[in-house]
């Protein structure tokens, strides 16, 4: 095999790929002016040398492009969306009539999310459901409460945090209700729950990965 790779060609084969055939002289002449022109700072005594010592390989490498490191968005921390308020409600947005939309669109979302809610419903599974709802449009009331001044607020949950609830009461004003040592009730379509703030101390979107006892103790 190795003698058929370093054997030379026919006059037949080189003509049909198109080959000049040229003896030793005439491709020694052509390997030195090409080297001679490839490198022109080295003597010809350096070339015999080089061409005598071992192979010349040329070889082409492309540029490697530099890659540019895309730079991701960080976004507001806490006290920069403090700064900013934006968790805070203009005053001209403090209007119960603005969020009643809101609300029926919740009271929709409930009902799809519970199959309907059905004299014959099991209300287990109902709370089950509703303890990984996201509650903003809910009406909610303060059933119970350490602080007495809280107890019998009602209004449409518009802001929902992991320690409190934000509602708009009936007569337009905004309460900030701490969720810890309080219970409120929502109803709709005549089912009645109830949330007892101090085990419901997560954000909505936490809450929906949590699991729930289905029994424990519950002080307020």
């Amino acid at each position: 095999m190795e003698r058929l790779l370093h054997s030379r060609l026919t006059t037949e084969q080189s003509k049909r790929m198109g080959l000049q055939l040229q003896d030793g002289r005439q491709a020694a002449v052509f390997t030195n002016a090409f080297l001679k022109n490839s490198v022109p700072s080295l003597s010809q005594d350096a070339l015999n040398q080089f061409m005598e010592r071992k192979a010349v390989v040329l070889d082409y490498s492309r540029k490697k492009k530099e890659k540019k490191k895309m730079k991701r968005a960080k976004g507001l921390n806490a006290k920069q969306r403090r700064e900013l308020k934006v968790f805070q409600l203009k005053p001209e947005h403090q209007r119960y009539e603005l969020f009643l939309p809101l609300h029926e669109l919740w009271k929709q979302y409930v009902r799809d999310l519970c199959n309907g809610l059905k004299p014959d419903s099991n209300p287990q599974i109902i709370q089950q459901k509703l303890l990984k709802a996201d509650f903003h449009g809910a009406v909610i009331t303060v059933v119970k409460s350490k602080c007495p001044s809280y107890v019998g607020t009602t209004g449409i949950l518009v802001q929902e945090m992991k320690h409190i609830f934000k509602v708009i009461t009936k007569d337009d004003k905004l309460k900030v209700i701490p969720k810890r040592n309080s219970v409120f009730g929502v109803e709709i379509d005549g089912f009645v729950t109830h949330i007892y703030g101090s085990k419901f101390q997560l954000r909505s979107s936490e809450r929906s990965a949590k699991k729930f006892k289905a029994k424990g103790t519950i002080d307020l």
